[in-house]
Order: structure tokens, then C-alpha cells, then sequence
């Protein structure tokens, strides 16, 4: 206090250590993240084999990618669905896992050791598995991705990409160069698209005047096609010890039905007895299967998916870096792509990038906090206003505020750990507990000045007196706090209480009686100059 240069030099330095700790968003030495990866008991392998594979074809890949599994020790058990969907878990509720089937389809439940018996959490289990089963799946050109449980809300996928054009093919080939442009980014695996590659599909078309001239109705070789394609059920089995029933099923084998000239080769008998092949019936006609359109509130939008896995774990920071590699995609002439975070495009009339998943609830999960941040900062304001019937003072009081997010951006980056949306919430609260420190300093410091003490002195006074209850304070906040310090979701809201109550509070004790003597000092120097020239004057008079 007796010094202005001390002053202004330790007030500089804490600006600094403020704008550095805000600084280190920027640099990525704390990234931000909704949540961070919780350490669970199971994981999920969903695989996809290319549009046609045979069930065989799918099931081998399916068999080699869980020996390998068996191989990793933190591996208990596994169970393989092939060509159709795992039983639906809390991750599949939005990913819409139950609709998966087909040939080319397979999922791989993996369940792992209890967290409490062995050391790598289920993320980093996941992150040594996938490189081995997408070398794997490769090898038959299957698209292999392992999928988490979610620790907050489930969403399609971490990096969902939506694009939305005035012409579906055209969206496509726009998709693909965004599929190209993840691939080529750091730290995004699992990249996959809802786009079906083309399969052909072959129509028999009946001959009627040929069936008709043979004696074979057009519905005759159309229910016996189906029949046997479809393993039609004829009967029921009666077994008096079954449970429940047994179906007789009339069916060729696989072998005598896994090619368009073995189904063509199928005999039909007409009403004269004799048996004629089905190729003499029929007309076959190669078509490309139609495609599923997937559509998001009447839009035609194609979907990309992607995780993130590596050094940056942040789907924030590989979307943000995104809008300069989206001006090199290739567009017809005359359109232009734009990039779209919260809303979907009012219209298709041009093209349009929407980042959704994760990042979405991300962004308006901040942005929530962010304004319930601010309301808090004016309902504490209003609340001190009316209690001190000041305008500057309550400002100095919540300089302790902005301190505290030195200690909890530097806690982040010691512990290695996300910003994450329970972070947040800790900063809202420990706002609360930081300006009562404050205020305890301050009150007492005012009250001092009303018994006619000087302003240093009250001043020193007041830290003196406050500094025990203010530590106490902290202290019941730290150590409440630490319980859940190691905690993989509520971590980001313990690092927030304990190292932003600790640095807030050694800040406050110090730069809230600062701010207040460099506020008040002329006011009360003022005063304290009249008092003297009064006592002056009236010696002179006596």
C-alpha cells in the first residue's frame, strides 16, 4: 500500500496469470470438452461389411476380429450378433443400433474387467483395440469402429456431419470430400458415412404369353420363386416334450440357391406335366438397387460420422479447424457451401455443412452455463448493491471472481484434465463462495472506518482478523471437493472448487484490499487532510 509501483506491479502480474490461464484454451494445454470419457465395463465393435457380403463372408470377420479380442487380457467375454443388431444398450438409444441388420452387418459386445481390477480405463482399452480390428477389417474391406459408452447424453455419433444440398447425387459427392478432409485430420477416427454403395439387383420378369402358352399361370412361378427363396413353413412338428412348437420349413440348400443360373435352373410343371426351367419363363433385367435417402425435417441430408481418439480428444478444436479446409471442396458453379453449429439451413437451395453431435450439445451446453454465468455475476451485483448502497464497492468485491479461473485453468492443466461442462458449473458456484470472502474483508473494513480508524490501518486489520475464517472457509470447500478429485466425470467440478478456491482465495486476500485502498484512498486522504486542517485551525484559535 505504500508503494504505487509495488502496486501496479503485482496487479499487472495477476492480469497476466488471468490472461495466460485464458490464453491456454486457445493453445489447446486445456481443451474443452462436454465430458470426458468415463471408465466403464464394456465396449462395443460394430462392423460393416460392404452392401452384398453373404453372412459367411461376415461372420469370418467376424470370428477373427473376436480371437483377437480374446487374446487381451482385460477382455472377460464377448458376444457376436451376425447380420443383426446387439441387444440395445444406453448407446444405442440414439445411434439407432437396433435397426442394424443385414448380411453385411455384426456387432461385437465386449465386457471387460471390473474398473476396480485392473489399471487402463475402457477408453484407453479401446484406443489399443482399434487399430488391430480395423487392420483386420480391412483385409475384407469392412468398415470396423468401436463405440464407447457414452458418459452423457448419447449422440449419433461424436462428429456428425450433415449435408444438405439442392441435389441428392451432388450432396453426395460434396459428402465424400468431407469424408476425405476427416481422413486427413488429426485425431478423428472411425470416419463412416450413410451412403450405400451401388448393388446390383436382378428382376425376374414374367413371360406371360410364354407361362400362359405352357400352361403355367404368371402366379405359379411367382409363388413357387417365393417358396423357395423365402423358406416357406408347411407344418408344425408334433413333439409331446418340446415346449413350443417346431416349424417344418420347405427350403433348398444354399448351395443350390446362391446364384442367379441356380435360381434360373429351378423347374416348374405346367398343367401338361412336363417341368421346365424358369429361364425359359422369365425375362432378367440388372438394375442398381435404389439407394435409402435418410431426411432430417423434410431435408435430404447425408450423414457423416466420426470419432475422436489420439492427443486431442476435443471434438471443439477439429471442427473449428474445419471452415478453411471446407473452402477447397469442389462445388458445381454457381453454388457456394456454407457452415452451419446450432441451426439447421432454412432452405436447399444451396449447399450447407452442419456440425452436430457432441459439438452441438457441447456449444449449447456453454452456452447455457455461460448465460446463467452472467445472470449470477447481476443478481450477486444487485444483491451487494442494496446491501452497501454503493455502486464501485460491489465491483471490487467481485474481482475475486475472474481470479479464481487462474486456479482452476493452471488445475486443469496439472491434473491433464478437459474443461469440461461440470467444470463449469464449479466456476458458477465457487463464484458465490469468492465474493463472500470479499465481502467479509470489506465489511469489516468499513466498520473499522466508521470507529474513525485510518484507512491503512483498517485495512490491515481487516486481513488480519478475516483471513481465519476466510481459510476456513476454503478449507471445508477443498476438502468436500477432493472427495471426488479422481472421479472421471466430476473430476473437471473438483479441479474447478479445489484450485480455484485455493489461488482465489491467496488473490483475494490481497488484491481486494488493494482495489479498495487504490478506490477509496482519495476519498479518505481527503477526509483525514479537513480533520487535521480543523484541528489546525482551532489550536490557532484557542
Amino acid at each position: 500500500m505504500n508503494s504505487s509501483t509495488k502496486r501496479w506491479i503485482f496487479l499487472g502480474i495477476t492480469v497476466i496469470l488471468l490472461i495466460g490461464s485464458m490464453l491456454m484454451f486457445f493453445t489447446k494445454d486445456v481443451a474443452v470438452k462436454m465430458l470426458p470419457f468415463d471408465n466403464k465395463n464394456e465396449f462395443q465393435i460394430v462392423i460393416d461389411m460392404p452392401e452384398g457380403s453373404t453372412l459367411e463372408r461376415t461372420a469370418l470377420v467376424t470370428k477373427e476380429i473376436s480371437q483377437y479380442l480374446s487374446t487381451n487380457p482385460e477382455v472377460v467375454d464377448y458376444q457376436n450378433y451376425i447380420g443383426t443388431s446387439a441387444p440395445i444398450t444406453f448407446n444405442g438409444l440414439v445411434r439407432h443400433y437396433d435397426l442394424r441388420g443385414g448380411s453385411n452387418m455384426a456387432d461385437i459386445q465386449v465386457n471387460l474387467t471390473h474398473k476396480g481390477e485392473r489399471s487402463l480405463q475402457s477408453h484407453d482399452i479401446a484406443k489399443i483395440v482399434r487399430p488391430e480390428v480395423q487392420k483386420i477389417g480391412a483385409k475384407y474391406g469392412a468398415n470396423v469402429k468401436v463405440v464407447e459408452v457414452p458418459p452423457g447424453p448419447p449422440v449419433l455419433s461424436t462428429i456428425v456431419a450433415e449435408v444438405y444440398g439442392p441435389d441428392y447425387d451432388q450432396q453426395i459427392d460434396v459428402a465424400r470430400q468431407v469424408v476425405d478432409i476427416l481422413k486427413n485430420t488429426d485425431d478423428i477416427v472411425d470416419i463412416d458415412w450413410m451412403v450405400e454403395a451401388d448393388q446390383t439387383e436382378y428382376k425376374l420378369v414374367v413371360d406371360k404369353e410364354k407361362a400362359m402358352l405352357n400352361g403355367i399361370a404368371p402366379q405359379q412361378i411367382v409363388e413357387t420363386l417365393t417358396t423357395i427363396l423365402r423358406e416357406y413353413p408347411i407344418s408344425n412338428l408334433y413333439d409331446e416334450k418340446a415346449s413350443e412348437s417346431i416349424g417344418i420349413v420347405l427350403s433348398l440348400d444354399d448351395s443350390e440357391k446362391s446364384s442367379l443360373q441356380d435360381i434360373k435352373n429351378i423347374k416348374i410343371k405346367s398343367s401338361s406335366g412336363t417341368m421346365l426351367p424358369i429361364s425359359d419363363l422369365v425375362e432378367v433385367k440388372e438394375v442398381t438397387l435404389e439407394k435409402t435417402i435418410f431426411r432430417k425435417d423434410q431435408k435430404s441430408v447425408v450423414y457423416i460420422t466420426a470419432d475422436m481418439a489420439g492427443g486431442l480428444e476435443s471434438p471443439v478444436y477439429a471442427i473449428l479447424g474445419m471452415e478453411e479446409k471446407l473452402k477447397n471442396v469442389k462445388l458445381p458453379k454457381g453454388y457456394s457451401l456454407n457452415e452451419l453449429y446450432l441451426e439447421q439451413p432454412s432452405d436447399e437451395s444451396n449447399f450447407t455443412v452442419k456440425w452436430d453431435g457432441e459439438w452441438q450439445i457441447t456449444l449449447e451446453v456453454f452456452r447455457d452455463l455461460g448465460v446463467a454465468f452472467i445472470i449470477v455475476i447481476v443478481i450477486i451485483y444487485m444483491l451487494i448493491v442494496g446491501w452497501f448502497q454503493n455502486f464501485k464497492t460491489p465491483i471490487v468485491m467481485m474481482a475475486a471472481i475472474p481470479l479464481s479461473l487462474i486456479g482452476i485453468v493452471f488445475g486443469h492443466w496439472a491434473f491433464g484434465a478437459f474443461f469440461t461442462a461440470t467444470s463449469f458449473i464449479g466456476m458458477i458456484a465457487l463464484a458465490g463462495v469468492m465474493v463472500r470472502n470479499s465481502i467479509l474483508i470489506i465489511d469489516f473494513i468499513e466498520i473499522r472506518l466508521n470507529d474513525g480508524i485510518p484507512l491503512k490501518q483498517a485495512i490491515i486489520e481487516a486481513g488480519a482478523v478475516r483471513t481465519t475464517p476466510i481459510l476456513l472457509t476454503t478449507g471445508a470447500v477443498v476438502i468436500g471437493a477432493s472427495i471426488i478429485l479422481f472421479d472421471p466425470i466430476f473430476q473437471g467440478l473438483a479441479i474447478s472448487l479445489v484450485a480455484g478456491a485455493i489461488v482465489s482465495t491467496v488473490l483475494t486476500l490481497i488484491v481486494v484490499p488493494l482495489l479498495y485502498y487504490m478506490i477509496e484512498k482519495g476519498k479518505y486522504e481527503t477526509k483525514e487532510e479537513k480533520v487535521i486542517l480543523e484541528e489546525t485551525s482551532s489550536s490557532e484559535d484557542n
